[in-house]
């Protein structure tokens, strides 16, 4: 008896409780947030299958996705329940999501289409060519005043065009009106709010504004953009707040929670590290680099080479924010490489036996990361702050679920928020030295430039390993 009543008690005390669905490049995780202190309470992970039908190619299956965040959903639910907490008090789900990984389907049967293409994927080089190319003076940023961004094969508008050209089901079911695109967001909340039995079809503005069709001006599809990439604005999602309802569960063990919260992973990332004030920046490492500078109301361009992004918006009736953003593909990726392609190590609990490899390939990485400065002329003295809980990308998106109208059960005032702790870390070498690994580096790339193998070169003062699909150079 006195068990069951403290157990009764354990949940009361919890209060409600907030979830979020953080689907990555190689992982689903669903995690559980008390909304009140911030806490995790209880997670479950599944790996995501790659595939890599040709070079550059990178393809994920999006039933796979869907049935990842299904099972980790189960498993959560029931570890809570292992925890004698009641998943009753889960009031809200949040979406966070790779972004840019391009989706179309079926709308009346619900089929995907084609494989989900991911991010970092090259296959679209030729239409990215193709598009420059058109534009006067074969400028890539032609549309970067509208945009924010580079004509790059980072952006789901030239992966859409490719799906479009040369894929027959996509090509007949836009013609038939049948088909639907959608980055993962979409495609995960129209599934879980009904899939073809009502389904809700929309993005975010964050995840809008990386597809190249999304005006971050108008904070509307852009429609010179879908004309100037061909594409018909009929297949693309209602585009709506980060934070708002967008619709309720329609099956699993929280069928009737609402999804009322949607960030792309790197905007999810500075929400959940409370980057709320202009100037305020967070450094991501996943299976790239991201760095997101916050720039406040109005959208800052760059003259080098830096995206301009939305932040987030935080409500319907709130102001968007914008953010100066550096991105590097292969960051963590590395760890697959050495695994993958090297065969030094077998996973990555392995990296601190070989010292030395790991010191310069994460080095490597670090080096590769110089673009900070053109967010900070301070250079690289400036203080960094790392997290002591990690999971701050779904805690941004649980966070944006938690405070939209009609669920209101995390508060986003800066004197209710109870922030992350943090580890500060201070530069341990002098600007000289890093200067002069800094151009050692760069000499190193410029020589392993334009080579195309794997195999190690050996030149009698030292080794270099390269794999030119991954741009990734290890000084030995």
């Amino acid at each position: 008896m006195n068990g069951t009543m403290a157990a009764s008690s354990s949940r009361i005390m919890l209060g409600p409780l907030v979830a979020a669905i953080d689907q990555g490049t190689s992982s689903t995780r669903f995690l559980v947030f008390n909304a009140k202190t911030a806490e995790l309470l209880s997670h479950h992970q599944v790996e995501i299958k790659q595939s890599f039908p040709k070079e550059g190619w990178v393809e994920e299956d999006p039933k796979e996705i869907l049935q990842s965040v299904y099972e980790c959903m189960d498993r959560t639910c029931e570890k809570l329940t292992q925890l004698n907490i009641d998943i009753s008090n889960i009031k809200a789900i949040g979406v966070t999501n790779q972004r840019e990984t391009t989706l179309v389907w079926d709308k009346e049967t619900g089929e995907p289409l084609y494989n989900a293409i991911v991010w970092l994927d090259l296959r679209t080089q030729s239409t990215v060519e193709r598009l420059i190319n058109k534009t006067p003076g074969k400028n890539k940023n032609h549309l970067k005043h509208k945009t924010g961004l580079p004509i790059s094969t980072y952006f789901s508008a030239v992966k859409l065009r490719w799906l479009m050209d040369n894929v027959d089901k996509v090509h007949e079911a836009v013609l038939s009106h049948r088909a639907m695109f959608g980055t993962v967001d979409s495609w995960l909340i129209w599934c879980l709010t009904g899939g073809k039995n009502g389904g809700v079809h929309c993005t975010d503005v964050t995840n809008a504004s990386r597809t190249m069709l999304f005006n971050i001006h108008s904070m509307e599809w852009d429609p010179e953009l879908c004309t100037y990439f061909d594409i018909p604005m009929e297949i693309l999602p209602r585009v709506r707040s980060s934070s708002e309802i967008y619709g309720l569960m329609k099956s699993g063990p929280l069928t009737g929670i609402p999804i009322s919260g949607c960030l792309g992973d790197q905007s999810a990332a500075l929400v959940g590290q409370m980057c709320f004030k202009d100037g305020q920046a967070k450094n991501t490492y996943g299976t790239g680099c991201f760095l997101l500078k916050n720039v406040g109301t109005k959208p800052v361009m760059s003259d080098h080479g830096l995206l301009t992004t939305v932040a987030y918006k935080l409500g319907r009736e709130q102001p968007a924010c914008y953010a100066l953003e550096g991105s590097v593909a292969i960051a963590g990726a590395v760890v697959r490489w050495l695994k993958d392609n090297l065969g030094i190590i077998q996973t990555a609990t392995e990296l601190g036996s070989n010292s030395l490899l790991t010191l310069e390939l994460l080095m490597a990485v670090t080096l590769f990361l110089r673009f900070l400065d053109y967010m900070h002329r301070t250079g690289n003295r400036a203080p960094e702050v790392k997290p002591s809980m990690p999971e701050t990308t779904a805690l941004g998106a649980a966070m944006a679920a938690g405070a939209a109208e009609g669920v209101s059960v995390w508060s986003l005032n800066p004197a209710d928020i109870t922030e992350v702790t943090s580890e500060k870390f201070e530069p341990q070498i002098n600007p000289e030295e890093s200067e002069l690994r800094y151009a050692r580096w760069k000499k190193a790339v410029q020589r392993a430039m334009n080579w195309e193998t794997t195999e190690p070169v050996n030149n009698g003062n030292g080794r270099f390993l390269l794999d030119v699909t991954t741009a990734c150079i290890l000084i030995l």
